[in-house]
This record gives structure tokens, sequence and C-alpha cells, in this order.
């Protein structure tokens, strides 16, 4: 029995040590990229030994791979969840969109959206870390042309509207507000973005 509880407690140290620098991990990425993550620099932040760091993650690109799943865990509950309460059709597309300006123009991850940053640095290179982010868009658009899918079964979008084009359309006002805000240092790009897509939402709308 001693022996079981001493092994649960490391269990559950282990856990909130892996949250903690996953936290940390995660908005220093959205800043700085996922190349600006290394064990040694968390270790020094945190005050936790490297060896510990190692134990936990192993090496950099693991480090990396679990830094994406954890913003995608936050992603998910911060914009994606709230929404699937909403019944399928244009309340709900609209409440996701809305939901991502939000997640955007509130800091979630201090640089702005996470994955538009790591997205940027890693599309032109091949390997795992590139994978991930790229299974994360595709999740991410199929969800929207998916909510779009339903708003025409509902009858409130037109079944004519291309959902793959409209989806595009969509994502690409969400990120484009995402960049300006951060390279204009201005939140008045995200209310463009909200008037564009409602133009194109209205315009598609029976």
């Amino acid at each position: 029995m001693t022996e079981q509880l001493t092994t649960d407690g490391r269990v559950a140290r282990g856990d909130r040590t892996r949250r903690v620098v996953l936290a940390k991990a995660v908005d220093v990425a959205s800043v700085e990229g996922l190349e600006g993550l290394s064990i040694g620099r968390l270790a020094t932040e945190l005050s936790i030994s490297k060896s510990g760091l190692i134990a936990h993650f192993g090496t950099k690109e693991e480090l990396q791979l679990r830094t994406i799943r954890a913003a995608r865990a936050i992603f998910a509950q911060t914009v994606i969840e709230p929404s699937q309460a909403i019944p399928p059709g244009l309340a709900r597309l609209r409440a996701l969109l809305d939901a991502w300006v939000e997640y955007s123009r509130d800091r979630r991850f201090p640089g702005g959206c996470f994955f538009a940053r790591a997205a940027h640095e890693y599309a032109a290179r091949p390997g795992p870390i590139r994978d991930a982010l790229a299974a994360v868009d595709e999740e991410w658009v199929g969800l929207i042309a998916e909510t779009i899918t339903q708003a025409q079964d509902a009858g409130e979008v037109r079944p004519d509207v291309d959902a793959g084009l409209l989806a595009f359309d969509l994502v690409a006002a969400l990120d484009s507000a995402n960049l300006r805000s951060l390279l204009l240092g201005s939140f008045d790009v995200y209310d463009q973005a909200k008037r564009a897509m409602d133009d194109r939402l209205s315009a598609v709308a029976t």
C-alpha cells in the first residue's frame, strides 16, 4: 500500500510538472515560435532541473509536439466546445467564428493564434512538426466546412454553395485579422473581419 501511494504521488507530481511546463511552452511558442523552445530555457525560467525535464519530454522535438497538442486542447476548449451546445445551423457557424475572433483578440496566447505563428514557421519544413500542424489546420477548416454543410441541411444556407470554398474564405478572414492585429498593433481589424464574414454569410443565407 505504501509503495502504491508513493508511486501515485510521483505520477501526480510528474503530471503537474508537465502541465506547468506546457502552459509556459505554448505562451513562449506563440510569440517566439516553436524553435524558441528548448528544454534548457524552460528549465531555467521555471526553476526546474534540466535533467527532470529531459525525463519528462526526452527531446526538443517531443517537447514541440507535446506543445502543439497542449495548444490544440486549449483551442478546442476555448473556441470549439462552446459552440457545440448550439443546434446545427448558421447560429453554430457564427458562434464558431465569433469565438475564434475573441480567442485571437483576447490573446489567449500572447502571440495571437498559436497555430498561425507555428504554421508560418514550419510550412516549408517537412517533418513531424509540420505534419502535426497540418493535421490541426485540416481539422479546423474541415470543422468549418462541416458546420456549413449542417447549415445547408437545416435549410439556412443555399444548397448550391460550395462549403469548402466558403470555409476557405471565412478562415482567410480570420487569419488576416490575426496577422494584421499583431503587425499593426490595432484591434480594428477584427471588426473588419467580422463585417466581411457577415457579408459573406448574408450572401449565402436562404
